[in-house]
């Protein structure tokens, strides 16, 4: 997927805030780090953190729904770059399998954070499910353009399928990260996404 065009509401020190608690939260999840974390590894004090970000809640909001604007465009990126459905979503889980690799992030932050819910604050949850909702809606589209292309076999309704593909590939994200093997996420990915091309 394509770099992600920022918004302007943000100056550079914020997103570089975001940056770093995308890194922290893709670690140890909402719960896993402070302030202290970030002003250490941004070289501020916790203070010009809380001036951008006056509470933990609004900082962590904030990376999820940079998060999944990110989501949306790389998406719509996909979309547009790759006119095969089928090939689309080899594409959407090679993004991953890299980033997995490279633990740029090593695993999506909202899978992480849903293994929370619902111990996170509620504007921080609503925007976890809005990111489950967006990436189903897109799938189910795919998924729909693949059958009737004949580039994709179905056994059940696309946003049935969507919802079986998406919890396998955040499924194969944990066990990546469980075994420690980045390798296991892209022999998962690949199994389900040859399961639903057309013969």
């Amino acid at each position: 997927m394509s770099a992600v065009a920022f918004p302007s509401q943000f100056s550079p020190k914020a997103l570089e805030i975001i940056q770093r608690t995308n890194e922290l939260l893709a670690t140890g999840g909402y719960n896993g780090f402070s302030y202290a974390d970030i002003a250490e590894l941004v070289d501020v004090r916790k203070a010009s953190i809380h001036h951008h970000f006056p509470a933990k809640v609004d900082l962590v909001k904030a990376t999820v729904a940079l998060h999944r604007e990110g989501l949306r465009q790389g998406l719509q990126s996909l979309r547009q770059s790759v006119p095969d459905p089928h090939a689309r979503l080899v594409a959407y889980c090679r993004h991953w399998a890299e980033c997995i690799q490279a633990s740029n992030p090593a695993i999506c932050i909202c899978a992480l954070l849903a293994a929370e819910l619902p111990n996170i604050p509620a504007e921080v949850a609503e925007e976890v499910t809005g990111h489950f909702n967006d990436l189903q809606s897109w799938l189910a589209q795919t998924l729909e353009e693949g059958r009737a292309n004949d580039s994709i076999r179905l056994t059940d309704t696309p946003a049935s399928e969507a919802a079986i593909f998406m919890a396998t590939i955040h499924g194969a994200m944990l066990s990546a990260r469980a075994t420690g093997d980045a390798s296991v996420f892209w022999k998962i990915a690949t199994l389900s996404t040859d399961r639903l091309k057309a013969f």
